[in-house]
């Protein structure tokens, strides 16, 4: 079993099953939490575990973290902040509409 330290939820999944899932995970990182989050729970010590799966120890602490409160949606990368928009959501819909519409014709080609 997993150190002291590193208690892990076993009520959701066993190792093999998430070894199952990381095999069909198409995001690496996903895939390495999974695989690190199973060879901790198969009893490989937290440095073992994530070096086998390609990680740090420290990211493997937050990922079995995240698993205990979240279970395997804690797992997956959470969406990082964006810039805020540029245009608000009346100016975005002009612009669209405009170039849905395209050019006048009649009103030619304007000057450079």
């Amino acid at each position: 079993m997993a150190r002291p330290g590193l208690t892990i939820r076993t009520d959701l999944a066993s190792a093999a099953a998430l070894r199952r899932l990381a095999r069909r995970e198409p995001r690496r990182r996903t895939m390495q939490r999974l695989l690190a989050v199973a060879n901790a729970l198969e009893g490989m010590s937290r440095a073992e575990a994530a070096r086998a799966a390609g990680m740090e120890r420290q990211a493997l602490r937050d990922a079995v973290i995240r698993f205990n409160a979240e279970g395997l949606a804690g797992l997956v990368d959470r969406p990082h902040g964006h810039r805020r928009e540029i245009l608000s959501e009346g100016e975005q819909a002009v612009l669209v509409q405009r170039i849905l519409v395209g050019p006048d014709p009649e009103q030619g080609e304007p000057s450079n």
